[in-house]
């Protein structure tokens, strides 16, 4: 009795297990297994291969929307991974909150619905948190039962009071009846009785043995003696402040000695009695009496798959972490240099291995097909749940003949011509002592890219080729997307280079300190929106190659051919809406609006479901909406149009409300087509041609790190040689300045021969 009123006991734990799981979840988690060593199971996560049995507490916040309506995706996932973890021979023990919030969800709507109108004008009491209680469990089960039903899995349900623990013999009846249920695969649900709680105020008094079902959990954990706890939350674990701090750190492996006092807890629970001061107090305990436990994100669909796999998501509490001293986790500064070395190792390979290497990840990407649409698939659902808009879901998208794309880019770029070690130019200085200038990598390169995975196998394959060392820090929407990507590509390096070459940033945590190493970092690429980039201009010493966005204008002409330039507005906008090269601002020349070519041009979009809005001109002449600004990046089915008087109207806008990426003039007249090639000031402009053809592969390049509208290194599709310097080589023969006495400079250009230093060297 002492030692549960103390809180928790150590117990001994003797079950050793070791399963994979199968079914749906299984087919994923062995296509891991087929690839070449892509687990990478951190050292600090393998206690998991252990775990028979385990208690998974799924918390109000994650149970319920921000509405206080039953989560029923996030639900559904829950069941189908205990479903497939039960299958394959699991013990599971879920313990679960919501009942109170799904009561209270639906005696209000009892009471509206008996109420009279005067019932209603007058004030509405709070209700009554046990009579909540008493409605909600047996709705919760029945949903509980509804769907682990669907899944062919039978549930049970344990209602359990903080005074039932102070008996002996219930604690003994209680494992046994959880013991004879986990033999016939049914799943005990555990739940507070909080309809006859005999607290005055359940949601404040902390007192008993348990108080809350963070405290039940973890008191389970240790009567049951289950092998792992895990903890639900509404966020990803436990961060160093509140979550919503953009200083707060993620802290993978806490340790009470160190953590204690450095971690600042943020508001309790929204729905729920606890919140993350629970969560850790239930963790601390059931983890110093020897129960590891793992906080981790229920809003995630096969979180709890990831930490049996051992994957370094939430937080992890064992008793042993302050031992774990060679678990120290690689610094910004540590990844950095070891791209950098890495780097070096991968330019001293000749050419030809290079080559192998990029054929291997085309290879891989292949090969490993059906597993990188599972983990993409996973993202879709997440960010589909979260309510992204369709722009983002279709950047986020991996489709087949996508992959297949990426693979066959790759390969382009295997076959390319050597980059790296060219002679770009060679000069006599005098006689025996030759000057050549060549291509060399620029060394290691930080990446910032949005929600587009298949961007970090372009910018990876290009790295490789470059003979560039990388660090990727993605969009958090493709987190799972592009950790199997860089998995896949990390796995072919051989050992002389290692998979270091390509370090993939995970935590926003990180960026910050990666911005501060400009003794070891060359450029950032921030792919994203003016914002952003002027953001990591103002962070860092280290050069920025800007990639902001893509506002692309095409202006028809009085001159154009209309049927011309209908399909090429068509194409500009519908071919992608999503994409940065794709149309969003349409100037029109004013006598195309009396001429019916204005017409044509509108019906054309509208036909394809295109929302038109107007600029000054435009609006009031077509009656339309008025665009909020004619600086904007719709990336959708939406496009701003606006009338002009003649294209020195059509530049200056461009000028003044573009983004300096890509633009179009359509015109029969070539002085009109000259006049708007050499006047706007943008990265690509085009005659008579789609936007959509400002693209890395369009233009010969094989892939691209992103599109700069920086004017300084490189503009436009950065490819190869956007990645790569020059420096140069003097050849000598014993020559010396000596106040340049004795020296007859004869500076003469010599013709550059076709092999190049790279080739030469590899010969």
């Amino acid at each position: 009795m002492e030692v549960l009123q103390n809180g928790f006991a150590k117990l001994a734990k003797t079950k050793i297990y070791e399963k994979p799981l199968s079914n749906g979840t299984a087919n994923h988690l062995n296509l891991i297994a087929q690839t070449e060593d892509l687990s990478n199971m951190d050292p600090s996560r393998t206690f998991v291969n252990k775990v028979k049995r385990l208690i998974v507490k799924v918390g109000t916040a994650v149970v319920t929307r921000s509405d206080g309506r039953l989560a029923l995706g996030r639900l559904g996932a829950l069941c189908e991974q205990l479903k497939e973890l039960n299958l394959q021979g699991y013990e599971v023990i879920l313990v679960t909150s919501g009942a109170v919030g799904l009561g209270r969800q639906r005696l209000r709507y009892r009471r509206l619905a008996n109420s009279s109108f005067s019932d209603l004008q007058k004030p509405q009491g709070d209700l009554d948190g046990k009579a909540c209680a008493a409605v909600g469990q047996s709705s919760l089960m029945a949903l509980y039962d509804t769907m682990f039903s669907q899944l062919d899995v039978t549930s049970s349900q344990l209602l359990v009071n903080d005074g039932f623990f102070r008996d002996a013999g219930f604690r003994k009846q209680l494992s046994e009846t959880v013991t004879s249920l986990l033999e016939c695969r049914v799943i005990p649900i555990f739940n507070e009785n909080d309809a006859v709680s005999t607290r005055k105020a359940p949601y404040e008094d902390s007192t008993g043995i348990f108080w809350d079902n963070d405290s039940l959990a973890g008191l389970l954990a240790l009567e049951l003696k289950a092998d792992l706890l895990v903890l639900l939350s509404d966020v990803e674990g436990l961060y160093s402040g509140p979550p919503s701090d953009p200083n707060s750190k993620l802290i993978h492996t806490y340790i009470n000695e160190k953590h204690q006092k450095e971690v600042t807890f943020g508001d309790k629970s929204r729905l729920g009695r606890g919140g993350m001061t629970a969560k850790v107090a239930a963790a601390v305990g059931a983890a110093n009496a020897g129960i590891p436990v793992i906080i981790i994100s229920g809003y995630a669909t096969d979180n709890i798959i990831r930490v049996l796999q051992g994957e370094k998501i939430g937080t992890v509490f064992h008793k042993d972490a302050h031992l774990w001293k060679s678990l120290k986790e690689e610094t910004a500064h540590e990844m950095a240099v070891a791209a950098r070395n890495s780097s070096r190792r991968l330019q001293a390979l000749k050419s030809e291995e290079r080559r192998e290497i990029l054929l291997a990840v085309a290879d891989a990407l292949e090969k490993n097909q059906k597993l990188i649409r599972l983990e993409n698939d996973a993202d879709i659902a997440d960010a589909l749940e979260a309510g992204y808009d369709k722009s983002l879901i279709s950047r986020l998208t991996l489709k087949p003949e996508k992959i297949s794309s990426l693979a066959k880019s790759v390969r382009v770029l295997a076959d390319m011509e050597e980059p790296v070690g060219q002679i770009l130019k060679r000069t006599e200085l005098a006689d025996d002592l030759v000057l050549e200038k060549i291509s060399c990598p620029l060394g290691v390169l930080l990446i910032i890219f949005e929600s587009r995975p298949d961007a970090l196998v372009q910018i990876a394959a290009l790295a490789i080729r470059s003979g560039n060392g990388l660090l990727l820090k993605g969009g958090k929407e493709a987190r799972r997307s592009n950790a199997i990507l860089h998995k896949i590509i990390a796995s072919v390096m051989p050992d002389t280079v290692s998979g270091k070459l390509i370090g993939l940033v995970t935590s926003r945590d990180e960026i910050p300190d990666l911005l501060k190493l400009d003794d070891v970092i060359d450029l950032v690429v921030p792919r994203g929106s003016n914002k952003l980039v002027s953001q990591i201009k103002e962070s860092t010493k280290i050069p920025v190659l800007g990639h902001a966005d893509g506002i692309c204008h095409i202006y028809v002409d009085k001159s154009a051919n209309i049927d011309m330039a209908k399909h090429i507005v068509r194409d500009a906008k519908i071919d992608y809406p999503a994409a940065c090269n794709a149309l969003e601002t349409l100037l029109v020349h004013k006598d195309l609006s009396s001429n019916g070519g204005l017409n044509e041009l509108i019906l054309e979009l509208q036909r394809e479901g295109v929302k038109l809005y107007g600029g000054p001109k435009a609006s009031a002449v077509l009656n339309i909406s008025e665009a909020g600004s004619l600086h904007h990046e719709y990336s959708s089915l939406a496009c701003t149009i606006e009338i002009v008087d003649d294209v020195f109207a059509a530049i200056s806008h461009i000028n003044k409300h573009g983004s300096a990426h890509t633009e179009c003039v359509v015109a029969e007249d070539s002085e009109v087509a000259e006049t708007f090639l050499s006047q706007v000031d943008s990265a690509a402009v085009f005659h008579n041609a789609s936007t959509r053809f400002c693209d890395g592969a369009r233009f010969g390049l094989g892939a691209e790190v992103g599109i700069s509208t920086s004017r300084i290194h490189a503009r436009g599709p950065v490819g190869v040689e956007g990645l790569l310097t020059t420096k140069w080589i003097l050849r000598g023969s014993g020559q010396v300045v000596d106040g340049d006495r004795g020296v007859n400079y004869t500076f003469k250009d010599q013709p550059l021969n076709t092999i190049s230093m790279q080739k030469t060297s590899s010969s």
